[in-house]
């Protein structure tokens, strides 16, 4: 199959990196808007970003769109789409979505539609009234946003951010496409000293490792697609190949990354060994105040506690005064720092090079770069 339709739904603020990742994997991005990149692609495609994507929320096939204001023309312009060509006789096929500035608001009577629309055309199809689906599965999903239906099949499953490798997580976690994404934003790629004064769980850094080492994020772990009967296994098993061809067994610099908490430290380490960097990361349990300081033009990247869900206020802003003075002694260094607390800068004692409005979760972040 050509002329594939991808959809991929990113982080608020990160859809320019999305998109020059897929650029990068050899495809033109044909819409790249709030929260989603677009692009054409064949059946190889599907498998490639799934597996390649490090800042993508998950891959969604696109089946058609229509515009639609009374539950009758959702009906039939659900009805008129091609299910058929994806879905099989035994697949599983729920719904869900979300709606956005709609007539049609009410998500359960939308899903109930949609569902009842897709097995009217199955049963055409497929000349049959009942539908056990018991096989693979094909999670529909529709997006209303000012009137306009979009539907897609879910190719992922699980979502992307779900390396596999952190069983086990901090109090408030990082997810691993923004840690990913930050360390992208950095330019950091292997080449400079790294750290992380903060690790946590240790998913900056463990993205870091990743990303010097050439390991492909999803090469470990599998897809709902690849249960599709249209989708041969050989294309799956292809990517990996390449996928693991590119992987590094050494890596030109050190990465550090340390925590005042030894249980997170430990708990770094396992996360590390399963996402099998743990080699190339020195992780410390130590103070901030107690760090040495590299010379050379590296990278500082961390998620300190914001003062929401770690920590109270007046501790952060104590913290946030102290990275501005350590940080300080990192002359050559880039520095790159989220957290939702408006007057970081004025505590940090310096105002940052740029500022990017992300989302981390439901929580309204600044990433605050400061390039040396």
């Amino acid at each position: 199959m050509n002329n594939i339709e991808l959809t991929v739904p990113v982080v608020f603020g990160l859809e320019a990196i999305t998109a020059n990742e897929i650029r990068g994997l050899g495809y033109e991005t044909s819409l790249v808007e709030d929260g989603r990149v677009s692009f054409k692609c064949d059946l190889q495609g599907i498998c490639r970003a799934n597996i390649n994507l490090r800042t993508g929320e998950r891959v969604l096939l696109k089946i058609g769109e229509f515009r639609a204001v009374t539950f009758d023309e959702l009906f039939e312009g659900t009805k008129a789409l091609a299910w058929e060509q994806w879905i099989s006789k035994d697949g599983q096929f729920p719904v869900k979505g979300h709606s956005i500035k709609s007539a049609l608001f009410s998500i359960p009577d939308c899903q109930s539609i949609i569902k009842r629309a897709i097995v009217e055309r199955l049963k055409t199809v497929y000349k049959t009234d009942w539908f056990e689906e018991t096989g693979a599965k094909y999670q529909v999903q529709f997006a209303i946003r000012k009137d306009v239906v979009v539907m897609y099949i879910d190719t992922s499953g699980e979502s992307l951010h779900k390396r596999g490798y952190r069983e086990s997580g901090a109090i408030a976690p990082l997810r691993e496409t923004l840690a990913a994404a930050m360390v992208n934003l950095s330019r950091w790629r292997g080449d400079r000293p790294f750290l992380d004064p903060m690790c946590g769980s240790g998913t900056i850094a463990i993205e870091a490792a990743m990303v010097a080492a050439g390991i492909a994020p999803g090469s470990r772990r599998h897809f709902s697609c690849e249960k599709w009967q249209q989708m041969p296994a050989e294309l799956f098993k292809q990517e990996r190949l390449c996928a693991k061809d590119g992987e590094k067994k050494q890596i030109s610099t050190v990465i550090m990354a340390s925590d005042i908490s030894s249980a997170s430290v430990e708990m770094a380490m396992e996360n590390a060994k399963n996402a099998r960097v743990a080699e190339f990361i020195e992780f410390k349990c130590s103070p901030m105040e107690n760090l040495t300081p590299f010379t050379e033009k590296g990278a500082i990247i961390c998620n300190p506690p914001y003062g929401e869900r770690l920590l109270d206020v007046k501790t952060c802003e104590r913290l946030y005064s102290l990275m501005g003075r350590k940080f300080a002694q990192y002359e050559n260094a880039g520095k790159y720092i989220i957290t939702s607390y408006e007057k970081f800068e004025a505590l940090f004692g310096k105002n940052a090079d740029k500022k990017r409005k992300i989302y981390n979760g439901m929580i309204k972040c600044n990433l605050y770069q400061y390039y040396k």
